[in-house]
């Protein structure tokens, strides 16, 4: 089943289920008020909200009305918790390469992964508001499971029963911020601001055979400005798989029910698969041409991350946004 919010009913929005071709939704006030609250009794509310999908899908949901995209707030409008990974390496590696430096041993058995923000999400039409161009602006296309409670110290293969919804993230970076912050040891903070989830969040079972081993087998669509900027591959070259990230955020502490956790940046080892974020595509440049030539964001640029089924189907919908500056 696919899972959506509207921009109704207060800071958590109003829970919906969407249509397998996201054309059409149905509240499910009935069932949960929100997302949060059907996450928090997740045993008992989702098959009370597969049957509603069941029905939506058959064209049988009373109170069924045309999704209309612009009317969605983020699925999670806020949560209690995000981390974010950095499953492929490749990008890692090139990143260290460029700069002459190694990528550490343990970066191939120990998941890199922070603290993220997650006190607001931005819906999948919200602006991505800067106050500077000068702060670096990229993009960062990356799938994201979102869990039910998840005991502390569980192993991966008891992690992989508790991711419950697959979907997408833009976690906006500000690249010209980012040096200084973790020179001083201490993480990320003014460099990560609000990130945007996919329309909607999916059921695992909703993928069929693209969802295996923990990980989604499709193609990270991206565009900037309308051009085709990549299409890398998400199930290939992914390090640690969902099932070894949520064990590795849940080693010293429980998650709560819809805790978000990230991939990172898709990135492949074939790089002619274009890139998910600037950054990535920068790096390359560097180590090919000696310098990057792909500038960060501007305002008025616009970006579109999407993955589509074998038939181009959108699955989770796209994430459509324009940067723009922040109204003093």
């Amino acid at each position: 089943m696919k899972l959506g919010s509207l921009k109704e009913g207060g800071r958590d929005g109003t829970l919906i289920v969407v249509s397998r071709d996201l054309a059409r939704a149905v509240k499910a006030s009935g069932i949960a008020a929100t997302l949060q609250a059907a996450l928090d009794d997740w045993s008992n509310v989702a098959p009370r909200l597969n049957a509603l999908s069941e029905a939506l899908n058959a064209g049988e949901a009373e109170g069924a009305f045309a999704l209309d995209m612009a009317a969605l707030a983020s699925p999670l409008p806020r949560a209690y918790e995000f981390v974010d990974g950095s499953a492929y390496l490749p990008h890692v590696e090139r990143v260290r390469r460029a700069r002459g430096a190694e990528v550490p041993e343990s970066f191939y058995t120990d998941p890199l992964m922070y603290q993220a923000t997650s006190a607001g999400f931005l819906g999948p039409r919200d602006p991505v508001v800067v106050p500077s161009e000068d702060y670096g602006i990229d993009l960062e296309a990356e799938v994201v499971v979102v869990t039910d409670d998840v005991p502390m110290a569980v192993t991966p293969a008891q992690a992989s029963l508790h991711i419950q919804l697959v979907g997408l993230v833009n976690d906006v970076s500000l690249r010209g911020l980012i040096p200084a912050e973790l020179a001083k040891g201490f993480g990320f903070l003014q460099s990560k601001p609000r990130s945007a989830l996919s329309p909607v969040l999916v059921t695992p079972d909703e993928l069929g055979e693209a969802w295996r081993g923990d990980k989604l087998h499709l193609p990270m669509r991206t565009w900037l400005n309308g051009r085709w900027f990549g299409e890398a591959e998400c199930g290939v070259d992914m390090q640690f798989d969902f099932a070894q990230l949520v064990a590795h955020a849940a080693r010293t502490r429980p998650l709560t029910a819809g805790t978000l956790v990230g991939s990172g940046t898709i990135a492949n080892q074939d790089t002619s698969k274009g890139a998910s974020c600037l950054a990535e595509q920068r790096t390359v440049e560097t180590l090919r041409d000696g310098q990057p030539s792909t500038p960060f964001l501007a305002f008025g640029d616009r970006l579109r991350i999407e993955v589509t089924d074998a038939q181009g189907a959108s699955i989770f919908g796209a994430i459509e946004q324009e940067v723009v500056p922040l109204k003093r």
